[in-house]
């Protein structure tokens, strides 16, 4: 089971949760967005009612609520921590926490654009877990427990506004940046602890290839020491970090330029491809409020 956003133009439905078809070819709307992350699992555990569309007929979008917190960890992986800030140095005891808005997330396929100010953009390969219960002190094994299911992400990175200040959120935040996967089950996903296989690629030439076991700090870790500070919510995220390979400590450096592709594959999850283009085509998606309360681009 695959679990996507879709928007049906004209509708008046907003934004729905719906199952994608294997071939990728059909929809079956399970509920209203809204509806879907008040009751997960029972609409997990349940055929979807439909309608069955056409993808060709829908706009597929991330399966995010607008207020949803997508909270992401840096430096997660051992060598990568070991190839940027922490060289030679001890690892912290707790992860580097820092936020995306849900508006910087965006679907497979979707174009990518380099903000007129950097000189690329990088890649991060990782996987996103989604909360499926509210999470209030919980213990590590409570949370992971509340792991609804997991997705495919790329953090794409502009490092240079990245590194202006000691806070990274503005080279995190940049148009269509956080391409996402749609939603695997939990229950088809198992234990990242596993060690599921995840390869980023550009222009078919492998830049990443780690395995999720690698992680410093889990998923239950993590989403316990965030819920003893700020309640958790159904629909909340939580992006695990990516590991060593990424484009700006290689020598040369070498960043996504417009024209280049960039996958991201995770055994189990699938893959999340997008092309990268230039600065002009953020103003030919300009945002405007749409009908469901979600920034939607102009046509």
């Amino acid at each position: 089971m695959r679990i996507v956003g879709v928007k049906r133009p004209g509708a008046g439905t907003g934004v729905e949760a719906a199952t994608l078809a294997e071939q990728g070819g059909e929809v079956t709307v399970i509920a209203p967005l809204e509806n879907f992350w008040a009751d997960p699992a029972g609409h997990l555990s349940r055929p979807a009612p439909g309608p069955t569309l056409a993808t060709t007929s829908v706009k597929l979008v991330p399966p995010a609520l607008p207020g949803a917190r997508v909270i992401c960890i840096g430096l997660n992986y051992r060598q990568h921590a070991a190839e940027g800030s922490y060289r030679d140095q001890e690892l912290p005891p707790y992860p580097t926490l820092f936020a995306r808005w849900t508006q910087s997330l965006t679907v497979d396929g979707a174009k990518v654009p380099v903000p007129a100010n950097e000189e690329g953009l990088d890649w991060e390969g990782e996987v996103v877990a989604w909360v499926g219960e509210p999470l209030i002190d919980a213990s590590p094994e409570e949370a992971r427990a509340a792991v609804i299911g997991y997705s495919v992400f790329n953090d794409l990175t502009a490092r240079r506004a990245q590194k202006l200040t000691s806070q990274w959120i503005l080279g995190k935040n940049g148009d269509r940046s956080g391409p996402i996967g749609p939603i695997i089950p939990a229950a088809d996903v198992g234990d990242l602890s596993q060690g599921l296989r995840l390869q980023t690629r550009v222009n078919g030439q492998i830049m990443q290839d780690a395995r999720t076991d690698q992680m410093i700090y889990t998923v239950g870790e993590t989403l316990s020491l965030i819920s003893h500070t700020l309640t958790l919510r159904p629909g909340d995220l939580l992006a695990t970090g990516t590991p060593e390979g990424v484009g700006y400590v290689r020598k040369p450096p070498r960043l996504l330029q417009p024209g280049d592709t960039v996958e991201v594959e995770v055994e189990r999850l699938g893959v999340v491809r997008n092309t990268v283009v230039g600065d002009d085509h953020r103003r030919d998606h300009r945002p405007s409020n749409g009908a469901d309360g979600r920034l939607s681009a102009k046509p």
